[in-house]
């Protein structure tokens, strides 16, 4: 393991970290691109808007994988992260997950760039619901979907709250109860921008930094790449953590190939006490 190249490099840094699907696979959530990932085809905004049908597959799917995502737990990764930025190693953290672990860890200053599972939103008013409550009125549309669903197997869930559910054709969805427009998860497809204040919030938090930490990111879309080309433009030191090889390798002044939770448990470790000492 190269970790004291790491710690040396963070040693005495404020840092901001960027994270992706790879951060929460230690927590029972597979990510998109790992080498050891299951197929997977994430759903494009395309696809969401222009066929209902397509639309009806995916509520029925995330009726049950949301529940499994919202009672998922943080891994000693995030724990990690909230550790140090309690202690003032950890500055910011820009998340491209949508599963909420870092807030559920306790982690405060975080960007959800890509939103998150727990609200929905129409496309036509605005308006929002919680997807607590819009699961209220699905199990009331559909009753007994759910556990019809779990008798077939185990339910293995995606990075967007999709799960793998195979009769979805008698399954009904809500449109908004305001202007019959169409809910969408407040959630950044593919396909999609990321809102701009969100990004310039992102950007302010490297900006503040003096190095960026990325963890359990493929840096595949521009999203999250950005801020890696952003950091080592501004010649701060770019640290990764990821499974198999990243966009941004080239950039990179130590990567390690490695998965997150343990390598951040010892950065916990290390960079905690020489911060907290000052």
């Amino acid at each position: 393991m190269e970790a004291p190249e790491l710690v040396a490099l963070l040693d005495g840094r404020r840092i901001a970290v960027l994270t992706g699907a790879g951060m929460s696979t230690d927590s029972g959530i597979p990510d998109y691109r790992g080498p050891d990932s299951p197929p997977s085809n994430p759903m494009t905004i395309r696809q969401f808007t222009s066929d209902p049908t397509f639309r009806q597959r995916y509520w029925a799917r995330n009726h049950v994988g949301w529940r499994h995502m919202d009672e998922t737990l943080p891994n000693a990764g995030h724990r990690a992260l909230a550790a140090l930025e309690r202690v003032g190693v950890v500055t910011g953290l820009i998340t491209q997950n949508v599963d909420l672990l870092h807030t559920k860890a306790g982690s405060v200053a975080v960007v959800n760039l890509h939103g998150t599972y727990a609200q929905v939103v129409c496309l036509s008013c605005g308006y929002t619901m919680t997807r607590a409550e819009l699961a209220a009125e699905l199990e009331s549309m559909n009753p007994g979907f759910i556990e019809r669903a779990e008798q077939v197997g185990g339910i293995a869930v995606a990075p967007d709250a999709d799960a793998m559910v195979e009769e979805t054709s008698e399954f009904r969805y809500l449109d908004c109860p305001h202007c019959g427009g169409m809910f969408k998860p407040d959630i950044v497809y593919f396909g999609e921008n990321v809102p701009k204040d969100r990004v310039e919030q992102a950007y302010s938090m490297v900006d503040g930094a003096d190095a960026l930490l990325v963890a359990g990111s493929s840096l595949t879309v521009f999203s999250g790449y950005r801020f890696v080309r952003h950091a080592a433009a501004r010649a701060l030191p770019v640290a990764i953590i990821n499974r198999g090889p990243t966009r941004g390798d080239h950039l990179a002044t130590v990567k390690l190939d490695n998965g997150c939770s343990e390598i951040l448990a010892l950065l916990a470790d290390e960079l905690s006490p020489a911060i907290s000492a000052c």
